[in-house]
């Protein structure tokens, strides 16, 4: 479980580190896939899949922007964070320094999928080498070895 401690810890370090762009990243596991969502093509990074992710919004908090994220877009419900798997940074879009906060979730009911800003989803086995960015293959990775511990 993740506690409010570990929020803020997370968000202070990031203002040190002068990161402009807080971002969020979901881990949802059904059976033995992870779920995945494919970028518009005509989007910044088109094509390629990600975790459900998006940025915090001012004065919100990293769980309150996990929750909010996941719902808008997958329409899936977050029941609990169970886990912090890292983060990674990157520069936006717009030209930030961002830092995405990536955590294992559950969701209430892990169908329907309602998309809302990608082209389609998978559910990719854990088995399997994922489609994504070596960033996301790397907290995928440490998911894998912390569910197989």
């Amino acid at each position: 479980m993740v506690d409010d401690s570990l929020i803020e810890r997370l968000t202070d370090k990031a203002g040190r580190d002068g990161v402009q762009q807080l971002v969020v990243g979901a881990v949802i596991q059904h059976d033995d896939n992870i779920l995945l969502l494919k970028r518009p093509e005509d989007d910044f990074m088109g094509g390629i899949f990600e975790l459900p992710s998006g940025k915090v919004e001012a004065g919100e908090s990293l769980d309150a922007a996990l929750n909010r994220e996941v719902k808008e877009e997958t329409g899936l419900d977050l029941s609990r964070i169970t886990g912090y798997l890292g983060s990674f940074d990157y520069t936006s879009g717009s030209g930030k320094k961002s830092r995405q906060f990536n955590f294992t979730v559950e969701v209430t009911v892990p169908e329907p999928i309602t998309l809302s800003e990608h082209d389609a989803y998978q559910w990719t086995p854990l088995t399997e080498e994922p489609p994504v960015t070596e960033a996301v293959k790397e907290v995928l990775t440490k998911h894998r070895e912390l569910n197989t511990a």
